[in-house]
């Protein structure tokens, strides 16, 4: 009898079991140990402060959804492989790997390159000391492999990722809107022409879920005072790189790029922020002493841009943008039983095509509280 781990997720009410031993290995791989030390919500939990959980967490939540739909499919006729089982379930283990340390909100700040591309790296990288067992979770991922509908499972606009950050970050957050009927999408869930598709009587359920993920958006994701903080640590990573360059910096180039970046998680971030509250340039250790004891910026929402507006490390503003769906990405498709496949925007009563697209863009002015 092989190894089986049975792992305590409280999102789920229950036990996650892993007994793939392939699986198992990448769960102990050092690059994938290392999402214990990664928030799911970044600088979240100084608004929300249940919001302590990790992306380890998420992905192995993500992993026990993909094994749930790939279950469902396969009852309904869905032809998949065991080996196939096996790759769509290391791609959605593996479909965050790349993240940087507060997730987010270092993305772009430590290295240019997207989370996205350093996901990929990783995963061939595992996949070389693992004599290529993760060569169709590859193909899967890069949606290389001949059958569509599994990468949808891992990316698309009802993919295992979303309908598992949901629940998560809804429960861990303590904002309801985020709970949809996750058990009841999954079971709803079709193949028709190798695209992902949703029976006609899971409409509503996916309604909710559209709805959902807008209004977490605004409520956890975009929050201002997130945002806020947000803007308070990206100036102390600009700060600290201008006084030295090699800080933090990370050259996709070099040969140890990986293992370099790998190293460093959220502990390591925070570690250098309380040593440079002591920093001899004032700039620095005032933004460091801000972000510990959580002195953080005023911000301002205003539906028109900010002008004549001086940007420094204390004051600048932005845009956040959300919207419900994306008619350009991989569209949710409604299966009738006469054969029917409808976009969304079609089956549903609720939500119709304007609203689903529209696009709701604000912005954002941060600068110091002013002084009592």
């Amino acid at each position: 009898m092989g190894k089986r781990k049975i792992i305590n997720d409280p999102v789920y009410d229950g036990f996650l079991s892993v007994e793939d031993p392939v699986i198992l290995q990448v769960i102990e791989h050092p690059y994938f140990q290392r999402q214990r030390r990664i928030k799911q919500l970044g600088l979240t939990y100084l608004v929300y402060p249940g919001a302590m959980h990790t992306r380890f967490s998420h992905m192995l939540g993500a992993l026990n959804l993909m094994g749930r739909a790939l279950d469902v499919l396969r009852q309904k006729g869905v032809e998949i492989t065991n080996e196939e089982c096996r790759g769509a379930k290391l791609a959605i283990l593996l479909h965050d790997i790349g993240h940087g340390p507060f997730s987010h909100t270092s993305e772009r700040v430590l290295v240019d390159v997207p989370h996205e591309e350093i996901t990929l790296l990783m995963m061939r990288r595992i996949n070389e000391a693992m004599d290529g067992a993760l060569d169709m979770a590859i193909a899967i991922f890069s949606n290389t492999y001949h059958k569509h509908f599994l990468h949808q499972l891992v990316s698309s606009q009802l993919d295992m990722d979303r309908l598992d950050y949901l629940g998560r970050d809804s429960f861990f957050t303590g904002v309801s809107e985020g709970i949809v009927g996750t058990d009841r999408i999954i079971s709803m869930l079709n193949v028709h022409d190798d695209e992902l598709v949703v029976d006609e009587k899971g409409i509503y359920s996916v309604e909710k879920f559209i709805i959902s993920r807008r209004l977490m958006y605004w409520q956890v994701y975009m929050h201002k005072t997130v945002i806020a903080a947000d803007q308070l640590l990206i100036s102390i990573l600009r700060r600290a790189r201008e006084l030295d360059p090699s800080v933090f910096r990370f050259d996709p180039t070099v040969p140890d790029f990986l293992d370099r970046f790998a190293e460093v998680d959220d502990d390591d971030i925070m570690v250098a922020v309380k040593h440079w509250q002591h920093s001899d340039d004032e700039v620095l250790r005032t933004l460091c002493n801000n972000l510990v004891n959580r002195h953080l910026p005023a911000i301002r929402i205003s539906n028109t841009p900010f002008e004549n507006v001086e940007c420094d490390y204390f004051h600048g503003t932005g845009e956040l943008h959300n919207r419900s769906y994306d008619f350009a990405d991989q569209e949710i498709k409604v299966l009738y039983k006469d054969g029917r496949c409808v976009d969304i925007s079609e089956a549903s009563d609720q939500l119709d095509r304007h609203f689903l697209e529209k696009q709701v863009t604000k912005y954002y002015l941060y600068h110091p509280k002013p002084t009592e």
